[in-house]
């Protein structure tokens, strides 16, 4: 064995150590966060307001293909006001695994994909979407917060292109498992 050899195994060594040990974190959060996504699960219905006005909508958030996805389908039905008719906002959002990593592809009716990563907020009160930042693009941010047994809050934000930090909310709905 040449001496460039046994000097290079012990950095190789480590180097695998390192990337097994990363792994292995990488998947426990992701299996957290997962799991943070059964407190999800169910039929919800609640009211929201922001932005595009107030809204009574529902959801369901159910796992897929023997638990390896979760898919959430929305509606949110907004009055007409007298600035512009009524409206009906409807999304569907696949949330999967990615190795060691939660990812969400949500789409609309209005012809809107946003891709975000997933993770639990680091008091273990909530799950967070948030997609990556873009030069000429909003950001978005999707929370939803647990409240007591049966309830939570979501709220979805937006940061505008080149502030990809400063989020701005847009909706807020307060809702209860159906």
């Amino acid at each position: 064995m040449s001496a460039a050899l046994k000097v290079s195994y012990p950095n190789t060594m480590r180097l695998w150590t390192g990337l097994i040990i990363f792994s292995a974190m990488a998947f426990a959060n992701a299996d957290q966060d997962w799991a943070a996504l059964e407190k999800m699960k169910g039929e919800w219905v609640g009211d929201g307001t922001g932005k595009p006005g107030d809204s009574t909508g529902s959801f369901t958030f159910l796992p897929d293909l023997q638990g390896k996805v979760y898919i959430r389908k929305s509606r949110a039905d907004y009055p007409a006001t007298k600035d512009r008719p009524a409206f009906t906002h409807e999304d569907l959002m696949t949330i999967y695994r990615d190795g060691g990593i939660i990812r969400a592809d949500y789409f609309d009716n209005e012809g809107h994909v946003i891709r975000y990563i997933v993770t639990t907020s680091a008091d273990q009160t909530g799950v967070i979407f948030v997609s990556s930042p873009e030069p000429k693009a909003p950001r978005y941010r999707l929370r939803y917060l647990f409240g007591e047994p049966g309830r939570m809050k979501l709220a979805f934000d937006m940061a505008a292109p080149g502030k990809p930090d400063q989020f701005q909310n847009y909706v807020e709905a307060s809702l209860r498992r159906k």
